[in-house]
């Protein structure tokens, strides 16, 4: 009786969470509609040079820090922010400079609230996780933080034709994002506009921390003038991230922030802030070269003058997507997971070699029953295994996997190519495929 009345209770409460979350993201998306309810009332000269009783109460500890003080809560009071990404990055960033008392915060970004984000992405919760936006989430989460704090949200993806319009008029721009169009981009906005920059960025368990464009210092551009290969941009769904290494990056890009409103960092020489979770110590500093006066957006003759494509200029999009690879030419290597679940069940008794090509991390988090695996880069140390699997199954079919279907791609290459087996064949989509048409309980990761 009482385990029925406790289930009962956790799915009414369920509910009501759901229905709050629903009612919360309706006032959010109304007070977001209109424009002149974004900014709190401008205050009078008089009221405008003290501060309130209630301002004195929330920031006592601040205001007892000479570099702080009255003067210093007052600029951040008057002053607005805009965070670019609501994500590992921007949650704690967004959370700490409301807290700390910045009077207008804008928060901009595309995507929706998903499970995967939770562990980092401290502003959001599991009730949030049913579709709502990101900006939305992240307006509830400021507005239980801090009713002082007026929140401007931006539910769009940033691109050459709204960033100016979007960025326009913010003191600080802080770049909370995991690409590098979308990092060229708030760059060469924040120098056409002429608003300092404050990046960050978190992958497995390192950071980095950078202002750009402020007193003289680089810009982004200064540093990196062409982008990376595209193989290389591997991002955080790929790589991985340990959670507290982006809070971490945007406890720190808050505090950055917080030094420029104040004017704390004039006197600060340009330079990058390294972390390292492996390394003793945890933190580096680099000095940074001053602007390049050949600098193709800031430098002395500028040849970007207006915000440009930078999907084309980066060969990549803004988004945190995984790669949808191309390798084998011939679609009759690649069979689909539900061709091959039908292999496993319709004809259980033939001999195949199911190879699962992940690295062993992640073959530990989960796997197909009956799977070898031999990682893609141990494929030819560990040939001789591979040889001999193959060699038991009286000219039987190879099935290779990975995570999404492209590794698997070369895996098949290579055991067509090296080992002359052309029974091999690529399971398109991989486990992800494997989730999505066959098996809706096998884990994603």
């Amino acid at each position: 009786m009482n385990c029925a009345r406790a289930i009962e209770l956790r799915a009414r409460l369920a509910q009501l969470r759901k229905e709050e979350l629903e009612i919360e993201a309706e006032l959010c998306s109304l007070e977001a509609s209109q424009s002149a309810a974004l900014r709190s009332p401008l205050p009078s000269q008089e009221s405008a040079n003290v501060l309130s009783k209630e301002e004195i109460r929330r920031y006592s500890r601040q205001l007892l820090i000479p570099e702080i003080g009255t003067k210093g809560q007052k600029r951040l009071r008057d002053s607005s922010v805009l965070v670019i990404g609501t994500g590992g990055l921007g949650s704690p960033c967004a959370l700490y400079l409301a807290s700390m008392g910045v009077g207008t915060l804008g928060l901009v970004d595309h995507d929706a609230v998903d499970h995967s984000n939770l562990h980092r992405q401290i502003i959001h919760t599991e009730a949030a996780c049913s579709g709502t936006a990101k900006v939305v989430s992240a307006h509830m989460g400021l507005s239980r933080l801090s009713s002082l704090c007026s929140v401007r949200i931006h539910n769009v993806l940033l691109d050459s034709s709204n960033a100016k319009g979007i960025m326009r008029g913010y003191d600080v721009v802080v770049d909370a994002t995991d690409n590098a169009a979308t990092r060229y981009l708030i760059n060469d906005a924040c120098v056409l506009l002429g608003i300092p920059l404050v990046s960050g960025s978190a992958v497995r368990l390192d950071g980095q921390l950078t202002v750009y464009n402020y007193n003289g210092g680089p810009c982004y551009r200064c540093l990196f003038p062409t982008p990376p290969p595209v193989d290389t941009m591997a991002g955080c769904s790929e790589t991985g991230v340990l959670g507290v290494v982006p809070g971490i990056i945007g406890c720190l890009q808050a505090m950055e922030t917080v030094k420029l409103i104040t004017g704390r960092k004039k006197d600060e020489c340009p330079s990058l802030l390294l972390f390292s979770y492996a390394s003793q110590p945890h933190f580096r500093s680099i000095k940074l070269r001053s602007r390049a006066a050949g600098c193709a957006v800031c430098g002395d003759s500028p040849t970007v003058t207006e915000l440009v494509d930078y999907v084309a200029f980066c060969g990549s999009g803004p988004h945190d997507n995984a790669p949808d690879w191309k390798i084998l030419d011939d679609p009759a290597q690649r069979v689909s997971c539900n061709y091959f679940s039908a292999v496993r069940s319709i004809t259980p008794r033939r001999r195949h070699l199911l190879l699962d090509v992940r690295s062993e991390v992640e073959f530990e988090i989960c796997s197909l029953p009956n799977s070898l695996n031999i990682p893609l880069d141990q494929l030819g140390r560990r040939q001789d295994e591979l040889e001999k699997a193959i060699g038991g199954l009286d000219g039987g079919p190879v099935y290779t996997i990975c995570r999404r279907g492209n590794l698997s791609q070369l895996a098949v290459r290579h055991i067509r190519d090296k080992l002359g087996y052309n029974e091999c064949y690529d399971i398109a989509r991989g486990l992800v495929g494997w989730q999505d048409e066959v098996d809706s309980d096998f884990p994603a990761y």
